[in-house]
């Protein structure tokens, strides 16, 4: 509760500016190679110089094919040029301008028989991949934005954690395809969890369990054991129950879950307030049981469509016949969220 607690500050504080890691990038991102193929990719909350995700589709920008890059960032971001030392100009320098880069393509610009990072550094350098200042903040939901949005076909990003819902609905309005990261929280979201119940939402490939680090920019509040500074000075919080959603076809979400436990009234109880059993583990989900069942909201780290519907969350999204608004209980004791799933017949 206290690393959560801790999350929930940070994003009520605005300090939404969590830098993920290269290594939980390539370990998701590896799963789609095929769909990338004469796409435009947008990250649309990038940094282009400290962002690693960036980074990771520069270097895999010919052996992905893809169509055109756009990163774009947020005025005033405080992080330093550290990952691509680009040589700014002044007014860039010191006022740190929303600004966006643009590759279309990459070629061996330095001449050193290789492509990669040190070519875009070295046409950023020279003015050969222009870096153009953006007339507003940079913000997602800035009308300059959303034209970028508009020409995208894939966006890959770590959105601001506290802005979550209004940034999944924009994705949904617009009808993009997506691969973003954020907490597993989000799944009970009223604004959220329908997404998943119609098909238009899922968890991704990597993270289905334990902590992620994220860089964090110097002056945040770092005074929590969650965070680490290293040799380098370079400050990392460690934040819980971090998750990848996507609308891109994820094969494992079609594997069915192995059910071996058998239904007992003993076993699984009903609910106080809502008919249905308890269920408070998803591999003792009962092999024998066709009911509505209540489970915790790591069920979605394997849930199969075509082995369970979703019914509902316990908070908003119930059944119509529900009689009650809150969590459910058993014995009097109120459960953590829990969705609302049942059995499709074989």
């Amino acid at each position: 509760m206290a690393k959560n607690k801790n999350l929930n500050q940070a994003s009520r504080a605005k300090q939404d500016e969590f830098y993920t890691q290269l290594t939980d990038i390539e370990n998701e991102l590896r799963h789609y190679k095929d769909y990338f193929e004469n796409k435009t990719v947008f990250c649309n909350c990038d940094d282009p110089y400290e962002s690693a995700f960036f980074k990771y589709f520069v270097m895999h920008f010919n052996v992905f094919k893809l169509k055109k890059l756009i990163v774009t960032s947020y005025n005033g971001s405080p992080i330093s040029g550290s990952e691509l030392m680009i040589n700014f100009d002044e007014d860039m320098k010191n006022l740190k301008p929303a600004y966006k880069v643009e590759l279309t393509e990459l070629k061996d610009w330095n001449n050193d028989t290789a492509t990669g990072l040190d070519d875009v550094k070295y046409a950023l350098d020279n003015k050969i991949i222009p870096v153009e200042k953006l007339k507003g903040s940079g913000d997602f939901r800035s009308p300059e934005c959303i034209e970028l949005l508009k020409e995208s076909d894939i966006v890959v990003t770590n959105p601001p954690f506290s802005l979550f819902r209004e940034y999944v609905a924009q994705l949904i309005e617009y009808d993009k395809k997506f691969i973003i990261i954020g907490n597993q929280n989000a799944i009970t979201y009223k604004e959220i969890f329908p997404l998943f119940m119609n098909n238009k939402i899922w968890l991704g490939y990597s993270i289905h369990s334990g902590d992620r680090e994220f860089r964090i920019p110097d002056h945040y509040d770092a005074r929590t054991k969650n965070t680490r500074t290293d040799e380098k000075g370079i400050t990392y919080i460690r934040v819980p129950s971090i998750r990848w959603f996507t609308n891109l076809e994820v094969k494992q979400r079609h594997e069915e879950i192995f059910l071996y436990k058998n239904y007992t009234p003993e076993d699984y109880p009903k609910y106080d307030n809502y008919d249905a059993i308890e269920v408070s583990q998803t591999k003792n989900i009962p092999c024998d049981y066709f009911g509505v069942m209540g489970v915790p909201i790591t069920f979605m780290d394997k849930y199969n469509p075509d082995q369970f519907e979703l019914l509902g969350i316990d908070r908003y999204t119930v059944p119509p016949e529900a009689l009650f608004s809150g969590r459910l209980a058993v014995n009097g004791k109120s459960k953590y969220a829990r969705i609302l799933i049942k059995r499709r017949q074989a």
